[in-house]
């Protein structure tokens, strides 16, 4: 069964009061007990004192005087708070008990017991009893004397008050369980126009913000934690939109040129030539694609949270190399010489491969939105334990540079022939130094060039 959320804290709170509840009794019983039964000790005690008061003690022998003591009615009746009296010798020989001990009963079979107070019966009667020692002058035990109350009033009390809790006990409960209902309900009611709000919202109205409620608490921290992932949530739906608007037009703009070149080769014939020239345009167009495609693979394998980084010490400057050997032809198609200041022991931990693509694309980069007869300078900082690409090259204005790593994000200059690119190389690059734990930096200024820095975990 399952329970609505104010009828779960209801119910706890139920639970919670019915262990306080039984508690609370319990020590409201202890202390009525207590009470009762310490009355009977003060009169069992008060009786003794005069009884002890009223024998007349020879040597070690105990004389049983005829005194007004004996007389009373308590001592003789036996139907209402009777008193009952009996005294032993020190050979256990009973030597005088009270006229209302009904039939031949004695007290003595309680001398078992050594407790001074202690509990018992006698003709179907509960009865209290006190035995104490009687002594002379010399302070040696002559006798035994043992005095009896009934405790019938105490259990017809205490047996009242058991009947009172146990009937108490389940109403007090409902009365909890009702009005614990009650309170919940009101205090959920935020909570229930906070749903409705909340389920209104949709990707249509993704913008609209859960109304803040005016106190602090618990709610209110709730609403906030709410309203920043619905940002958190309309700042990924727009950025997949702008994804899917991006790489649209990436993929359209190609497929585009080369159905505009397909079908201006078969309006007529053409010297072999133009056709060589046309194919191998067509040919760099699916090169473009080829790489988009590849770039957008490594990003959904990335997002998918499957690629696991290698954490290995390595050797900078053989990764340095290669990857200034694969790119060198496109360095020296735009005259760009590329300087190294790695030292050859130089050590940084990180995952060889995601290393070789990061450094490939930041490297790939400078080439692109560098200068012709230019250089790039790739540098490290053994201090800082970084490792510097730096070209002196276009750069990056201050309102393009909080952006750089978005997908497909090029800055207006670069959307031309010229700088050919998707857009998405940054994107990956920032994508693995994530993953890595490592972290990135950049710096630019426009028309005086770009340096990205690497910084390696210690």
């Amino acid at each position: 069964m399952t329970l609505k959320f104010k009828n779960r804290i209801a119910l706890f709170n139920t639970l919670a009061m019915a262990f306080t509840t039984i508690l609370v009794f319990g020590i409201i019983f202890f202390v009525v007990y207590n009470t009762a039964y310490s009355h009977l000790d003060d009169d069992i005690q008060a009786e003794k004192e005069e009884v002890i008061s009223n024998l007349f003690l020879l040597q070690d022998s105990i004389v049983i005087n005829k005194m007004p003591e004996w007389e009373e009615a308590e001592h003789s009746q036996i139907e209402v708070n009777p008193t009952f009296l009996q005294i032993n010798d020190k050979q256990g020989k009973v030597i005088f008990r009270s006229v209302n001990l009904p039939g031949n009963q004695l007290l003595d079979h309680f001398t078992g017991n050594n407790k001074t107070f202690y509990n018992g019966d006698i003709d179907n009667q509960r009865i209290r009893l006190g035995r104490f020692p009687i002594l002379n002058e010399r302070g040696n035990e002559i006798g035994k004397l043992t005095i009896a109350v009934s405790r019938e009033e105490s259990n017809n009390v205490l047996g009242n008050l058991i009947w009172v809790l146990i009937i108490s006990f389940p109403i007090v409960l409902f009365v909890q369980f009702i009005t614990s209902s009650v309170a919940a309900s009101r205090a959920i009611k935020p909570v229930n126009q906070l749903i409705n709000s909340a389920s209104a919202i949709d990707d249509c109205n993704i913008g609209t913000r859960l109304k803040m409620p005016p106190h602090k608490d618990e709610l209110y921290e709730l609403t906030q934690t709410i309203n920043d992932l619905l940002e958190r949530i309309e700042k990924s739906m727009l950025q997949q939109r702008q994804f899917t608007s991006d790489a649209s037009h990436e993929i359209r703009t190609p497929l585009s040129a080369i159905r505009g070149t397909l079908e201006v080769l078969i309006r007529r014939e053409r010297a072999p030539e133009v056709y060589e020239q046309k194919i191998a345009g067509i040919i760099g167009m699916v090169d473009r694609l080829d790489v988009l495609l590849d770039q957008l693979l490594q990003l959904a394998r990335i997002d998918s949270g499957k690629t696991n980084a290698r954490n290995e010490l390595l050797q900078l400057h053989p990764i340095i190399s290669a990857v200034i050997k694969k790119w060198e032809k496109q360095a020296s198609e735009e005259n760009i010489t590329i300087y190294t200041k790695i030292p050859e022991e130089t050590l940084v931990r990180a995952d060889k491969f995601f290393l070789e693509v990061m450094i490939g694309n930041l490297v790939n980069n400078a080439i692109k939105y560098g200068k012709k007869n230019g250089h790039i300078l790739i540098g490290w900082d053994n201090k800082s334990q970084s490792l510097s690409i730096e070209d002196n090259g276009i750069g990056i204005s201050s309102k393009h540079l909080p952006h750089i790593f978005n997908r497909f994000y090029r800055a207006d200059e670069s959307r031309s022939s010229v700088v050919k690119g998707s857009g998405l190389g940054l994107s990956i690059v920032q994508k693995l130094a994530t993953i890595q734990n490592i972290s990135l930096q950049v710096t630019s200024k426009e028309g005086e060039g770009t340096t990205f820095s690497i910084h390696f975990p210690s």
